[in-house]
């Protein structure tokens, strides 16, 4: 925990003087200058740093605009999503939920739900199997192919008896879900419930978030799923828009 403190305090000096070199960040630090170098030999191979070339100093490297770039896009989603939720939400009398990934589950970071789901369970910040859930399944559908498989390729849990753990099974489904727009489940997390989920797109074309609606199955049927994922759909490349996509 030492050693990342020490380099978090390196990326806060260099962004406050703009660059410097070893000698300084030591004494600013309070640590030898090889203790610093090790730092920056890991920050930089992480892109997180850069050499200024004949100077003998470091700067932030383009690392650190990755991942900023990635913070700024889920909080402007988290923003540009509050009308197009509320608005699904309010027209469905449903839950609605916006689905980002976070490493091998798909996280909720909004959610709005409408008059006929006031009882229904919170999932504000539940991280959500990719496997049994429609956003899930939306978010690994539109993964790159080696990320893909390499989630497909570990052991699936079972949470109902309608759960998809075959690969092969799975793969088919997510290839319906980019070709259809949207995906579905049905008793596949939990007993009773459905949803549908469709993808969100950032400017560049890039699918960073699904959004879904959810409910019981007495509401959300088979028959009713169809419809209601191309609705999500049409909400989401609503979003997309706003997001920049298409311009």
């Amino acid at each position: 925990m030492q050693s990342v403190d020490r380099a978090v305090t390196v990326l806060e000096i260099l962004a406050r003087h703009g660059e410097a070199g070893v000698t300084e960040i030591a004494a600013e630090v309070g640590v030898h200058k090889s203790t610093v170098s090790r730092l920056l030999g890991v920050l930089e191979n992480r892109g997180l740093v850069a050499q200024s070339h004949g100077r003998g100093k470091y700067r932030l490297g383009a690392g650190v605009l990755r991942l900023a770039g990635a913070a700024a896009v889920r909080m402007d989603i988290s923003q540009e999503g509050v009308p197009v939720c509320r608005e699904l939400a309010d027209e469905l009398c449903e839950t609605v939920n916006l689905a980002v990934l976070d490493d091998d589950a798909a996280v909720n970071i909004m959610q709005a739900r409408g008059t006929a789901a006031v009882t229904a369970q919170n999932w504000l910040g539940r991280r959500t199997p990719l496997h049994a859930t429609s956003s899930g399944k939306v978010l690994l559908a539109h993964l790159p192919s080696t990320l893909r498989e390499g989630l497909l390729a570990r052991p699936l849990q079972r949470f109902t008896e309608r759960t998809v753990t075959g690969a092969v099974a799975l793969r088919g489904e997510l290839d319906t879900v980019v070709e259809q727009g949207y995906g579905s489940t049905l008793d596949e997390l939990e007993v009773g419930l459905a949803a549908v989920a469709a993808p969100v797109r950032s400017h560049e074309g890039k699918v960073i978030a699904a959004l879904s609606v959810s409910g019981p199955v007495y509401r959300l049927t088979p028959e009713r799923l169809p419809a209601l994922g191309r609705r999500t759909a049409a909400a989401a490349a609503d979003l997309s828009r706003r997001m920049g996509y298409g311009f």
